[in-house]
């Protein structure tokens, strides 16, 4: 992108200064539930440092503490911190697992902030810990800086967590090094139903460890083993470096509570004393928004709402959908009347109005799940989308036919959808001359991840929507360690000058697997 201001990436001394204040050894040890109330010395922010919600102007700053603190963020436009600019941020405390954020506002469009985090101790306000530094890009006000960022998602999944003999999540560490604008995480964001054990015994007869903590022992069920599975991807020194560094835009799906969960669905699991899904996923709610620097659209009376629209200057607006906390409960999926579908009512209407009434040039609708790729749950039910009936729309389907036939008719131009969920990537092309559901402009879809788990095969795909598997790369049998394959992510990249839209699916360790240019304004491409 010619015309780019390109920002120096953040020096290596602000980023190591932000992310390795404990020794990764170190790190299991500080992995208790809760800190002490009464520790000596000065506050500590071990944990690192976060960044969300960031806008053009504004963005929210996060951290934890390891006992009750004053939070103190300063901004400024130089590593040296000259004429920096002073944030008094809140109280931390056991309320919210000693965990806080700070909003920045007034921030300079397109600019390079480099913040770091003081924490004070609350009986003496002159003692303070050592500063925990980061930064970021704010978005651009001008549409020729161009937009560029990944996504993918699902972290230390099916038994595989941070492995201390391959350095952990070392994907992490090269993305950090791509130095996108912001990062899409797209749900999975912790495996709160998935125990780990101290070692694996691979196919091939290596082993494989996993660094444990006590949340990390059992399926996840309190507050606080919420809060410990959430707290468990920090002990990882390359995902602190990379949140030190690159903004989130982080949505959730199921295993944030337990695989293929729904609303009012009660167990039959021998592992939970809690029965009650409900219960557990406002517990984990709590959690994900006290672990994350999420604004909410409601404020705190509506704290577990996760769709929202992210604002990424004139290039790109991102649609951060939940399909899991209004959907019905998993079946057969073939009904031919369903009003609630994977969205639920009231987030379809939302997503409507905020589709037309954008006026960026792209709207990625970022999907925690797949749109034309069976998903099974169990023998006879469906957890996606599709069912497999390539006929016309059938119960979740029929949600999605009358979004795509509004994104249709209201000549909503610029769509295209992002996914992680089913453990490979894969480029699917949706077009109405091959679907048996035909009133929609066609589209692209395109699925990474994971970052941290099991790879599995390819799922079938279901033909209502007439998708294409243009490419797809994947395991050829399932729960393939990332000791065995690599790990996916994908990169989409806006030119200021053009506009196109380049997507490319790489592989951990640099491989570009596949690209697509997608031109403004057209369809069908």
């Amino acid at each position: 992108m010619p015309h780019r201001p390109r920002i120096p990436s953040p020096g290596r001394r602000t980023v190591l200064r932000g992310s390795l204040l404990v020794p990764a050894a170190a790190l299991p040890a500080a992995a208790s539930s809760a800190p002490a109330l009464a520790l000596a010395g000065r506050p500590e922010a071990a944990w690192g440092v976060q960044v969300g919600s960031v806008t053009a102007s504004s963005a929210l700053v996060w951290v934890r503490s390891d006992r009750p603190a004053r939070m103190l963020v300063e901004t400024s436009a130089t590593e040296s911190f000259r004429r920096a600019r002073s944030w008094y941020g809140p109280l931390i405390g056991p309320g919210s697992d000693f965990t806080g954020t700070t909003p920045l506002y007034g921030l300079p469009a397109g600019e390079q902030v480099h913040y770091r985090v003081t924490l004070a101790d609350l009986g003496d306000p002159r003692r303070t810990g050592k500063p925990v530094y980061g930064t970021f890009r704010t978005a651009p006000a001008r549409r020729r800086d161009g937009v560029r960022f990944l996504w993918s998602g699902d972290i230390a999944g099916q038994g595989w967590g941070i492995n201390p003999d391959i350095d952990g999540y070392r994907v992490y560490e090269e993305m950090r090094r791509l130095d996108p604008d912001f990062f899409l995480c797209s749900g999975d964001t912790v495996y709160a139903d998935g125990p780990l054990q101290p070692s694996v015994t691979l196919p091939d007869g290596r082993i494989w460890r996993n660094v444990m903590t006590e949340e990390k022992a059992k399926v996840a069920e309190t507050l606080d083993e919420y809060r410990g599975n959430f707290r468990y991807n920090l002990l990882d020194r390359n995902f602190r470096r990379f949140n030190a560094q690159v903004p989130s835009v982080v949505q959730w799906d199921d295993h944030e509570v337990l695989n293929n969960w729904y609303p009012g669905q009660i167990l039959d699991d021998a592992r939970y004393t809690e029965k009650n899904v409900d219960i557990l996923a406002a517990r984990s709610a709590r959690a994900f928004h006290e672990y994350f620097p999420v604004s909410t659209p409601h404020g705190s009376a509506r704290r577990s709402r996760m769709y929202r629209a992210v604002h990424h200057g004139p290039l790109l607006d991102v649609f951060v959908l939940d399909m899991r906390s209004h959907r019905n409960r998993n079946s057969p999926n073939r009904q031919a009347d369903d009003t609630t579908g994977i969205l639920g009512a009231e987030q379809l209407r939302w997503l409507k109005r905020a589709l037309a009434e954008s006026r960026a040039v792209w709207k990625v609708i970022a999907a925690d799940m797949p749109l034309g790729l069976v998903v099974p749950d169990g023998a006879t039910d469906f957890e996606a989308v599709a069912q497999g009936d390539p006929g016309v729309p059938l119960g979740r389907e029929l949600q999605i036919a009358e979004l795509l036939r509004f994104i249709k008719h209201r000549k909503v131009t610029g769509t295209l959808w992002l996914t992680a969920d089913v453990h490979y990537t894969s480029a699917q092309h949706y077009a109405p001359e091959r679907a048996a559901f035909k009133d929609f402009a066609p589209f692209w879809e395109f699925v990474s991840g994971p970052l941290a788990a099991g790879g599995f095969p390819a799922n079938a795909l279901d033909g209502t929507f007439g998708p294409d598997r243009v490419f797809v790369r994947a395991p050829d049998r399932a729960n393939v360690s990332p000791m065995e394959s690599p790990q996916f992510y994908g990169e989409v990249e806006i030119d200021g000058d053009s506009a196109d839209l380049t997507v490319r699916l790489r592989a951990e360790g640099g491989a570009v697997l596949f690209t697509k240019v997608l031109r403004p304004g057209r369809t069908g491409q």
